[in-house]
This record gives structure tokens, sequence and C-alpha cells, in this order.
């Protein structure tokens, strides 16, 4: 197992896969800043050679960063499932997403690949989360949210069933959402409102 990006959101990951007892050869990245973390190496990605059956997850909390590191290394990406997160046997994770300790995931909840559903996060019954999606700490979904690629949840946020959130909104921490948010928005407060867009609307 390899990891890629040696950043605090890798550190906690590693306890993820080690609580599962499931080794991790090295660390890839970038601008690497310290020859290893917990004991395992950090490595320059210019110095790696990616070789065929290589298993990676790509461990940086950045949602669009994280897209452009998959993309770039299209490889073989392991799913990280912490133990004492519950998880339906009728739910589907996506590949080289990290569900964190104590995390619930519900019944037909599907959450697709490359997403980050953080301590004690919320995932209920037939929500529907989109690529490269971070949920945050002890935010929760009710039953039947869509959540669109690259949108971040922030910690301790609060949806409400039935809710739609488009792609790459940016939800601040605590807000509560009782309606429907178009694509790129950043909303805050409770309840929570837009107060600008990540890009130009569309």
């Amino acid at each position: 197992m390899y990891l890629y990006g040696a950043s605090g959101h890798c550190k906690v990951i590693i306890d993820v896969l080690q609580s599962n007892k499931q080794a991790i050869i090295a660390i890839i990245d970038d601008v690497p800043k310290m020859n290893q973390i917990f004991t395992i190496p950090v490595i320059y990605s210019g110095a790696f050679v990616k070789e065929p059956g290589q298993k990676f997850i790509v461990s940086i909390g950045d949602n669009a960063i994280r897209k452009k590191i998959v993309h770039r290394i299209v490889s073989d990406y392991h799913i990280a499932l912490h133990p004492t997160a519950v998880i339906s046997e009728f739910s589907t994770i996506g590949a080289g997403s990290v569900i964190m300790a104590g995390a619930i995931i519900n019944a037909d909840a599907v959450v697709g690949q490359h997403c980050i559903i953080n301590t004690a996060a919320v995932i209920e019954h037939d929500c529907k989360i989109g690529n490269f999606v971070h949920v945050s700490p002890n935010a929760a979904l009710a039953g039947g949210v869509t959540v669109g690629e690259g949108t971040h949840i922030g910690i301790g946020a609060i949806v409400i069933q039935g809710i739609k959130i488009g792609k790459w909104v940016t939800i601040g921490a605590g807000a509560i959402l009782l309606n429907d948010v178009p694509d790129y928005a950043i909303v805050v407060g409770n309840p929570g409102k837009i107060i600008k867009y990540n890009k130009e609307h569309e």
C-alpha cells in the first residue's frame, strides 16, 4: 500500500490502515518536507517508479488537489475503513475513499470515489455522495441527501432530509441546510445562506 501526500490528513489515514493491520510501504510526495511519518518513509514523487499492482490512496485533504493527483497517477485505488466505523452492508463505497473512526454510513447510501467521510460523520439512508467529497467530523446528512462532486461539508454541519447540494460547494462549519444549494456556492449560518460562489456561477 502506498499513500500519496505527506500531509496531516495522511497521518489519520495511516492510523486507519494500521488499525486494520494493513502495511504501508511508503508515502509519495511532490515536495517532501520530511523523511518519514511514523517510521514510514516519505519518497519524492520524481524518484518513485510506479509498477503494476501497486495500490494507492491519495492522502490529501483538499478535494481539488486530490482530484488532480488521482487523474495524474491512474492506479488501483484502495478503500480504507476504520474498524469503529458503522457501515451498512447495503451501502456502496467507491475506490480510494476513506471512512474515519466512528463514522456511520446507513443502508442504500452511496459514497463516491476518493471521498473523505471524517470522524463521527453520519451519512444516512439513501444519500448519494459524489466523487472527491469531504464530509467533515460530526457533520450529519439526513436521509436522501445528494451531494455533488468536490463539495466540502464543514465540521458539525447538518443537512436535513432530501436536500440536493451541487458540485464544488463549500458548507461552513456548523451550518444548517434547509434548502437545496446550487453548484459552487459557499454557504454559512443557521439557517444556511449563500454568501458568495467559489467561481463564476453557472
